[in-house]
């Protein structure tokens, strides 16, 4: 037995999990406005954080009509984890 290897996903070690909030505004059960509330990074430029919310804002779009988001009128707030390798996250740099 000890010669098993239980060393699981080594995602931790090469990628970062970034949170953000966006909220979901329904009126009559139908979807009026998708907003970002905001991006929890530390360490992210004001430019990276940019980029991180519009994904944020694309997966809540993705997520509008599954039935455990949807309410019928009022707002519904979502925190929406991107995980993204340090590769990619280091190339994000404005042109």
């Amino acid at each position: 037995m000890s010669s098993l290897n239980l060393n699981g996903q080594s995602y931790r070690k090469d990628s970062l999990q970034i949170k953000s909030y966006t909220q979901i505004e329904y009126v009559n059960n139908e979807v009026k406005t998708i907003k970002l509330l905001k991006v929890l990074c530390d360490y992210c430029t004001d430019y990276q954080k940019q980029v991180i919310g519009e994904e944020a804002k694309r997966r809540a779009f993705l997520e509008r009509l599954d039935p455990k988001n949807r309410i019928e009128n009022g707002k519904k707030r979502l925190a929406i984890y991107i995980r993204i390798a340090k590769t990619d996250f280091a190339a994000i740099k404005p042109n």
